[in-house]
């Protein structure tokens, strides 16, 4: 990926944590930006084009217009779509690591939390924006590993696994990292199956994997 200011340094993310994940300025993850401002207004543009239409296929120009702002106030935020996009998918991640907290805070028990999930990920895929995940989407944008996209995607699917690996270990299941590998395996095949044909089928047989992985 071709960057026109100073390439950011994108560490793995380690453990639960999101310090090691950094940001397009360096820095870790940053906070969202202030509701109402322009440069929020640009990732949100960003987060609901890059998502329904792809990365590659939206161009600057259409940012900046439907962000309603300059091509100046664009470069002073993000110095270039490439650190657009990386806030992009880091804004992907943080949104999926604040509903799965949310979802295990709720949970009366690591089994039930698990299944809660299967739900949430049930209902995630039949809502009308559904476009599929916006981490293997992305991945199949750039198809060299060691591109910081990639980096960043990397560090989600660990962190998503390490976090269902807790809930299974938390459950009882005597090799819980292969038993998260299944879901995580699971929830892709899902994703992907219920964008590209039958929801319904396919989150149904993420139950099932579900079901026989705590069964173990």
């Amino acid at each position: 990926m071709t960057v026109d200011s100073p390439q950011p340094t994108v560490q793995r993310l380690l453990g639960k944590s999101t310090s090691g994940l950094a940001s397009p300025d360096g820095s870790s993850v940053p906070p969202a930006p202030r509701s109402g401002g322009a440069k929020v207004r640009i990732l949100e543009t960003a987060n609901r084009l890059f998502y329904e239409e792809g990365i590659h296929s939206v161009g600057v120009d259409r940012l900046i217009s439907e962000a309603s702002v300059t091509k100046a106030t664009f470069y002073k935020h993000y110095g270039s779509k490439d650190n657009l996009i990386l806030a992009y998918v880091h804004t992907q991640h943080e949104r999926v690591q604040q509903a799965f907290d949310a979802l295990v805070a709720d949970a009366g028990s690591a089994s039930d939390a698990v299944r809660t999930w299967v739900t949430a990920v049930a209902d995630e895929v039949n809502a009308p924006s559904f476009r599929g995940c916006a981490f293997l989407n992305a991945a199949a944008e750039y198809h060299d590993s060691r591109d910081q996209v990639r980096v960043v995607v990397a560090s989600h699917r660990d962190w998503y696994t390490e976090r269902l690996a807790d809930l299974l270990q938390d459950a009882g299941h005597p090799l819980p990292g292969d038993g998260a590998d299944e879901l995580m395996l699971a929830r892709d095949g899902a994703m992907s199956g219920a964008y590209a044909g039958d929801a319904i089928a396919a989150t149904a047989a993420l139950g099932r994997v579900a079901e026989r992985v705590l069964a173990v």
